[in-house]
């Protein structure tokens, strides 16, 4: 294998215009596509087979022609100082801005009475219009939202506070703060780590083209497939933290083998056969536990997957072509053009003692010692995890001042935080003997739950209807469409654990209906699809873990030749997702140095976060352990003793692991440091375990237990290690094929 990518290496050395024209052609393909075909994303998170689902499908089948799943918009209205909103002057300004809303996606908002469409606080000073759309929140058009900032204005002209959320409204495009921030850290980094800015540009360009690439492509594709927002996002802060890593590595090498005294092409095709090798495997992991997110069964976890997938992949192939055709052009410029203040040194000279030597040493004197405070400190920061809640964002994480956090926290002061996220009870009276009677007392047994309701009523019917009325409502209804629609407002607002809570306590309550009376309820809306959805990523995390791990530690195996090494990576690897998780709970619910990252709120943890987490921390997790320990096996093949290895390959590769830890740090906190909630939790996760998992893990715990372990580390059944294939990760069959370097070795200077 070594070979081969050596060949691959040099080819693209040598035919740099080819390599580099195909790549930024395909860049301008790409971008192309995403100018004229995009479209736009859909956060409404669904699953078919959820009991909340299916009530969706049970009313698009019994009622043609209606979206179960469309999106509505809130305007709220506060009265200016010192009026209330039931003056003949403010209904006039309601009717107004209400007909100023109208479009044709929304249902019914012209000649409407607001006396009796708006819902009203007791002191008559706000009021609540909610507009249906025909369609989804994905097809809602740029003119049905100028409707709804046409309605605001009328509202304001008029002295009132007006604004608007729910799902029809949608989040405006961040700036690209978290890839700026990313890139700036990036720079710095690799300026220090290599001392020139040739150098230090490489890996950048490469990487940013790279996500050009398939940013632009996972746009193109929103022309086609309704993807979430947090698709690109995610591609996009995962294909520039490894893209920068994966030609970091190869850039070490290939300065390393210059250095020695090997010719330019030579070098690059010995930097890809070597330092590529580990960057095809670290890829493989990082791409089998995101693409293995599809076994959850989830679309739009398996988009998210597949999409960020892709982006390694592209990242991989720019690093292991492009990379050798820019150094093609370079030429020996990348050994020169310091800056002065910075110190240029190969990291791998055997002849440095660096400081990650001096720490390596340290650890293997004090391994015992060194492996518990690892550990202690690991199960310390993760104990918050024993309290996580999950749930799906609400309005109440939007930025402050934003149209949906103001219209959030006038709903919730004025009407309870659950109005904000109703539940729907849908009462299928298909097979009952007596559908307005159970329909009647699924009504009452939700009418009996106490504490946790604000109100219950039959959908569309305003409160303090008179009985006979709503009997005469509902009997219509079920007439119609065989089921009824149930309103229920919650206290507690969408993402509360009490929300969740009640959501079971109303499913435990009518669970015996369907004896009864021959009928079935389900509760849906938003919030209940909220609440299966977790339900469902909760179950099957222990499977999806299994595959993951199971996949990936067959592939250690493989590049290791070892049972502990893959093991000892696995374990290491819980350790850094408990202090990841550990850690987004005390920040992000708990509110701990919430303000740090411009969170002014606290919140139940983003409900995919433990399992996107756990995929993609695993990916990086093993990048890191085949760099580290790739260079402390080669050292090991080579014939040094086991515990010595340990230093040699940690001296070699430590520093470039450190700046590659720092990269991706930076990359991960920049999107933490963004507006939305969902990109921050995932960022701010991603940063902690990160770091954790390189210094933590890796540079602590990893060398006390090889230090201890020593030779057994490298153990392996004798009929195993005859029936694995010999991949040659460690390129020595190539560097003996390749023989020494020819050249005199060569010193750069900081000025040169």
């Amino acid at each position: 294998m070594a070979w081969h990518l050596f060949r691959l290496g040099r080819w693209s050395f040598v035919h740099r215009r080819i390599v580099t024209a195909v790549w930024l052609a395909l860049l301008v393909l790409m971008g192309a596509g995403s100018a004229t075909l995009a479209g736009q994303t859909n956060d409404n998170f669904s699953l078919p087979g959820l009991e909340s689902t299916d009530a969706f499908a049970l009313i698009e089948q019994r009622s043609p022609g209606t979206n179960a799943e469309a999106a509505t918009a809130r305007l709220v209205f506060e009265a200016p100082p010192g009026q209330t909103l039931d003056t003949d002057a403010n209904q006039k300004v309601i009717s107004a801005s209400l007909a100023a809303a109208a479009t044709a996606h929304v249902q019914k908002t012209e000649g409407v009475n607001p006396l009796t469409t708006v819902t009203y606080s007791e002191n008559k000073k706000v009021g609540l219009a909610t507009l249906s759309y025909t369609v989804t929140a994905v097809d809602v058009t740029a003119a049905d939202k100028d409707a709804l900032e046409k309605a605001k204005e009328v509202a304001q002209d008029a002295g009132f506070t007006a604004a608007f959320g729910g799902d029809a409204v949608a989040a405006e495009a961040a700036a690209p703060t978290g890839e700026i921030v990313g890139v700036a850290v990036a720079l710095v980094v690799l300026l220090v780590t290599f001392g020139s800015l040739v150098a230090a540009g490489m890996p950048l360009l490469t990487a940013i083209i790279g996500v050009g690439i398939g940013a632009a492509g996972i746009t193109t594709l929103t022309g086609f497939v309704e993807l979430s927002s947090v698709t690109p996002a995610l591609g996009s802060m995962l294909g520039l933290a490894v893209g920068i890593d994966y030609a970091l590595f190869i850039m070490s090498r290939y300065q390393h083998e210059v250095r020695t005294g090997r010719s330019l092409p030579d070098a690059a095709g010995s930097a890809v056969g070597t330092a590529g090798s580990a960057v095809i495997f670290a890829g493989l992991t990082v791409i089998i536990a995101l693409v293995g997110l599809s076994i959850t069964g989830i679309t739009f976890l398996t988009q998210m997957g597949i999409a960020a997938g892709v982006m390694v992949a592209i990242a991989v192939l720019i690093a292991l072509t492009l990379l050798p055709a820019l150094l093609g052009f370079a030429g020996p410029r990348v050994l020169k053009g310091g800056i002065k203040f910075l110190k240029q040194r190969d990291p791998e000279d055997d002849g440095v003692r660096t400081n990650g030597r001096r720490w390596v040493e340290g650890v293997s004197r004090y391994k015992w010692p060194a492996l518990v405070l690892g550990v202690a400190l690991a199960a310390v920061i993760s104990i918050p995890v024993t309290q996580m809640e999950l749930a799906i964002p609400d309005e109440s994480t939007a930025p402050a001042g934003s149209d949906s956090n103001i219209a959030y926290n006038l709903i919730a002061e004025n009407f309870g935080a659950g109005a904000n996220g109703p539940l729907t009870v849908i009462v299928d009276t298909a097979g009952a003997a007596d559908p307005l009677g159970a329909a009647n007392s699924a009504l009452t047994t939700l009418q009996g739950i106490s504490g946790d309701v604000v109100s219950v009523g039959l959908s569309g019917v305003p409160a303090g209807t008179p009985d006979a009325a709503v009997q005469s409502a509902l009997s219509q209804q079920l007439q119609a469409v065989d089921f009824a629609s149930i309103t229920v407002i919650p206290k507690s607002g969408p993402a509360d654990s009490s929300t969740k809570e009640l959501v079971g306590t109303i499913r435990d309550d009518l669970a015996s209906l369907p004896g009864d009376t021959g009928a079935r309820a389900m509760v849906t809306g938003q919030t209940a699809v909220g609440v299966d959805i977790s339900q469902k990523l909760t179950d099957v995390f222990p499977l999806y873990l299994a595959v993951v791990v199971g996949l990936a530690f067959i592939l250690l195996v493989l590049v290791f030749r070892s049972i502990l090494v893959p093991l000892k990576a696995a374990l290491g690897f819980l350790l850094s997702v408990g202090v990841a998780l550990g850690s987004t709970v005390a920040v992000f619910q708990w509110g701990w140095l919430n303000n740090l990252i411009g969170l002014d709120v606290t919140t139940p943890v983003v409900f995919i976060l433990p399992l996107l987490l756990t995929g993609v921390l695993f990916g990086l997790a093993m990048d890191y352990e085949v760099f580290l320990v790739t260079r402390m096996r080669e050292a090991y093949v080579h014939g040094t003793e086991a515990r010595q290895a340990v230093i040699e390959g940690f001296s070699h590769s430590a520093r470039v692991v450190v700046a590659a830890a720092i990269i991706m740090f930076g990359v991960f906190a920049g999107f933490a440091l963004g507006d939305d909630v969902m990109i921050k939790t995932i960022g701010f996760g991603l940063a902690v375990g990160v770091i954790a998992d390189a210094f933590l893990v890796r540079m602590l715990i990893v060398p006390a237990v090889m230090a201890i372990a020593g030779k057994g580390i490298w153990w392996l059944p004798t009929w195993l290690d005859r029936a694995l294939p010999n991949l040659d990760i460690e390129g020595e069959a190539l560097l003996e094929k390749l023989g020494p370097p020819s050249g005199h070795r060569e010193t750069v200077s900081a000025g040169q």
